[in-house]
């Protein structure tokens, strides 16, 4: 028996239905927006022709476990006509003869010149999940791409969570409210049209508008303008992710304020900013003396990119010791942050390794390799050089604020003491100011370390269940 899909009431059903050229569906995770736009490319599966592609930054968001290919393979194997071929990430529609009636192609493109790859396309229907991820360049190149020879006329469909730095941001600045940066309620799925022109964007709350003011008479002409809206997400919009996944609500009010904002409540003008990750009032406990109950110490070494800093000056290294208790609370123990040439931290962290193995026992050591292979050798250096000690060197990835989201929602919680000494002020000075703060050393080996310790615990637990 043929499965039955079907949009959820609400914001969903509303992104099915709109008649706009353009449509936006974005805000808060977990709101259905990945299903709302794989569902939208079954619409006329049933028409001769019909092709919609589905666009991801890379190919890794497309067939990743839980991606948008396994995704599609949820939702599209019980549908009559389904023929999928992963490989090729396509989904064919077959006739009841076997012939193929329509397609839905999965695709990504990384960098703005890799739109010329679809130089002559004609694409009914274009699917961008995580529009954010895109660059205003690969969009607008690629709605010239949006063509149709089946009978359905040519459409956009795309998803998002919320960026304030982002194009899409200024894009669908009338469906936001300036001053909060929430969507306004009785704005979601209005339509308004644009004309670009010289990549300025021209809006107008009609069609005709945009005719008369740019004097638009020719058939032609009259089809420039483009209908846009852009519908609002909220996580209570999608009633069964929470009838199955009840925690998830849960795990997003656990996150960072920064993060908290935009994934929970859809903010679209939240940035980070000085005092949004730490702050020196969501510290637990300055201790006395080092707690006798920690289950596990990592020491994480951030590196000067450079043997310099812009005024000559040795750059600084930071390494910072940070133990997970038995109760579950985080410590800050130690923290060196010096100016130093390459030969002095090469001994400093192997003198540091020392007395902390001589203080702490077992204590594993995390250092940031750089990519390239200058970066893995200088890694593999390292380790020869600490053979003996428990090394790891680990790529890192994203920006530093991201890096830092994992510890700052623990630290937003209280979850974190530190104990006292001279670096005290220094350190915590740092994370107040960051990501504005011209130093950041500190901040980065700290979230590396949190990192380190979660992992570790990660696979402790493991274990134990196994």
């Amino acid at each position: 028996m043929p499965t039955i899909l079907k949009p959820q009431p609400g914001p969903q059903t509303q992104f099915m239905a709109t008649p706009a050229q353009i449509c936006i569906y974005g805000g808060a995770a977990g709101g259905g927006k990945s299903y709302g736009l794989l569902l939208s490319a079954l619409r006329h599966k049933n028409v001769p022709g019909f092709g919609c592609t589905i666009f991801r930054r890379n190919f890794n968001q497309i067939f990743s476990q839980g991606g948008l290919w396994d995704e599609s393979e949820k939702m599209y194997r019980g549908v009559r006509g389904a023929d999928p071929r992963r490989n090729a990430g396509l989904w064919w529609f077959r006739d009841k003869n076997g012939q193929v009636i329509s397609s839905v192609k999965f695709a990504h493109i990384e960098r703005d010149d890799d739109v010329h790859k679809w130089q002559g396309s004609q694409i009914c229907e274009i699917g961008f999940d995580e529009l954010t991820h895109f660059t205003e360049k690969t969009f607008f190149y690629m709605l010239s791409r949006n063509r149709s020879t089946c009978g359905v006329k040519p459409f956009v469909r795309a998803t998002c969570n919320p960026d304030a730095d982002s194009w899409v941001s200024k894009f669908i600045a009338w469906w936001i409210d300036p001053k909060t940066g929430y969507p306004i309620p009785e704005r979601s799925g209005k339509i308004r049209w644009f004309i670009r022109r010289n990549e300025t964007l021209y809006w107008a709350n009609t069609r005709q508008e945009l005719w008369e003011r740019f004097d638009l008479k020719t058939p032609e002409e009259r089809m420039r303008p483009r209908s846009v809206t852009f519908i609002m997400s909220k996580l209570s919009d999608n009633k069964e992710l929470m009838k199955v996944n009840p925690e998830y609500l849960a795990n997003l009010e656990a996150l960072s304020t920064v993060e908290r904002e935009r994934l929970l409540h859809g903010n679209w003008k939240i940035r980070a900013a000085a005092g949004l990750y730490f702050k020196r009032t969501q510290l637990g406990d300055i201790l006395d003396k080092v707690p006798q109950d920690v289950v596990q110490w990592v020491r994480c070494w951030d590196l000067a990119a450079t043997e310099q800093s812009e005024n000559g000056d040795p750059a600084y290294t930071a390494g910072v010791l940070i133990g997970k208790r038995k109760n579950g609370r985080y410590v800050i123990a130690d923290v060196i942050n010096r100016q130093m040439s390459a030969s002095d931290v090469r001994k400093t962290i192997k003198l540091t390794a020392q007395a902390d193995r001589a203080t702490y026992k077992r204590v594993r050591i995390r250092l940031p390799k750089d990519p390239g292979q200058a970066g893995k050798e200088q890694a593999e250096s390292y380790i020869k050089f600490l053979s003996g000690f428990d090394v790891t060197a680990v790529a890192e990835t994203g920006s530093k604020e991201a890096r830092a989201e994992p510890m700052a929602a623990q630290w937003q919680a209280g979850n974190f003491d530190i104990v006292a000494g001279p670096w005290n002020e220094e350190y915590l000075l740092q994370l107040e100011n960051f990501p504005e703060g011209k130093f950041k050393d500190m901040v980065d080996a700290s979230a590396n370390g949190f990192t380190e310790i979660e992992i570790r615990s990660a696979f402790s637990l493991a274990a134990l269940t196994s």
